[in-house]
């Protein structure tokens, strides 16, 4: 068994969609950066890359390169998670914590579950998602962004 941890964030933008773990969510303000800046994927290609001891997410996918510029979160968390086969692993069960004021993430939580599942090739049930807030406490809690904490379990 192996476990690895993954963190991401980014700051709100305008004019740009939000998508959290696969999903559009509507609001009026969308994330930051290179790709489709989906934090919650981006924090569990962290997860199991670091558990299968193979970089991270900016190594394999770096926001030098163009080939990446807006792309599909999902996707890279499916290729990375195939680098994590051929490593030899297996997904056993993800946690997700997404920290952030707003939008409130409970709605959204089943769909995300289905997506990112499916992203790496488990059941809906081995892949947690849970959203908290930071109490309006610091760039968090000013909602200035949103911050995600994973954790995968790999055999």
């Amino acid at each position: 068994m192996r476990v690895g941890l993954g963190y991401d964030s980014h700051r709100f933008s305008p004019g740009r969609k939000l998508i959290l773990g696969g999903v559009e969510i509507a609001h009026p303000l969308g994330l930051a950066g290179h790709s489709d800046a989906d934090a919650i994927a981006h924090a569990l290609t962290d997860a199991v890359l670091g558990a299968a001891g193979l970089g991270d997410i900016g190594t394999m996918f770096p926001d030098s390169d163009p080939r990446w510029h807006g792309a599909d979160s999902l996707e890279l968390l499916k290729q990375a998670y195939r680098a994590v086969l051929a490593a030899g692993h297996k997904l056993v069960q993800a946690d997700v914590t997404v920290i952030a004021e707003q939008p409130k993430i409970g709605p959204h939580v089943t769909k995300m579950r289905e997506r990112l599942a499916g992203a790496v090739s488990v059941a809906p049930g081995a892949i947690s998602v849970k959203g908290k807030t930071n109490e309006g406490m610091g760039w968090i809690g000013r909602a200035e962004g949103i911050a995600v904490i994973a954790v995968a379990l790999l055999e």
